[in-house]
């Protein structure tokens, strides 16, 4: 193993242990508070003025997504995986990600160009689980807004470049720049074509808002407690102490594949 893989290998595994121990650590000490000033001119407020509905699209703006919308072409249970790669692949790695998560930003910067080949090669399908862990342990909705956002760019067949370009752009996890819409749609100008009219209403209206919730509590309830998480076939293959290398997980696909055909692939998966 050369010094720079090496080192590469140390600071994903560093990484992942430093974003595990924060999370569980936060997990511990956090508050619920209640605010109950005001309550009853409010309510007086209310009943004489109703809901004002806000036509402006801004960051502090009602986004719209009530109904747990699932995105375009998405599969599984309750349709909460975003797939990339043939469909007839004879393997299957699955990702449970955050975009606000630095382990997770640490795993794509390290894997990604592997994980696209052997998408590209027809031996695997990806499937993509988006969960929003930074925002629950450290406030913010960028996590939300960024899963919603890229929902959004799978709605316009755009997800893997979308997906990629908010790694390469992921902010400290304790900025809550992903909870801008701005700077979401100032990423999509770096995929071509995709930042339409349909795009940044969808990102602006938060139309995909209650499918991220409703995948995120799926996460909750599927026995994993941190991002990411990675499993291939259905075993897990990464996570504290993880010592999976591109490599290895090349090495480990074409096992799993052994005897079998890689699936055909039309076009480069987007």
């Amino acid at each position: 193993m050369s010094q720079r893989n090496s080192d590469g290998k140390r600071s994903a595994r560093e990484a992942l242990q430093e974003q595990r121990a924060r999370e569980a650590s936060r997990a511990k000490v956090r508050r619920t508070v209640v605010v109950a000033s005001g309550l009853v001119a409010v309510l007086a407020i209310a009943a004489v003025i109703g809901v004002v509905a806000s036509n402006r699209h801004s960051d502090t703006a009602a986004r719209a997504g009530t109904a747990a919308a699932a995105p375009t072409g998405a599969t599984g249970t309750d349709s909460l995986v975003i797939p990339v790669g043939a469909p007839e692949a004879p393997s299957t790695l699955t990702i449970y990600e955050d975009f606000r998560c630095p382990a997770c930003d640490a795993f794509e910067k390290q894997f990604t160009p592997t994980i696209h080949s052997l998408e590209d090669s027809g031996q695997i399908r990806t499937e993509y689980h988006l969960v929003t862990l930074i925002d629950g342990n450290l406030g913010g909705t960028g996590s939300l807004n960024a899963a919603n956002a890229a929902a959004c760019a799978q709605d316009a067949g755009k997800f893997r470049a979308y997906h990629d370009v908010l790694y390469a752009n992921q902010p400290d996890e304790q900025d809550d720049k992903f909870g801008h819409t701005s700077t979401l749609l100032d990423l999509a100008d770096q995929v071509p074509g995709l930042k339409t009219t349909t795009f940044t209403d969808c990102v602006h209206q938060g139309t995909h808002d209650s499918w991220v919730k409703q995948s995120n509590a799926a996460f909750g309830n599927s026995g994993f407690d941190a991002t990411p998480t990675i499993l291939l076939n259905g075993k897990s293959i990464y996570g504290q102490n993880s010592a999976l290398t591109p490599d290895s997980l090349k090495q480990m696909v074409a096992t799993a594949n052994k005897g079998k055909q890689p699936a055909k692939v039309t076009a480069t998966p987007s």
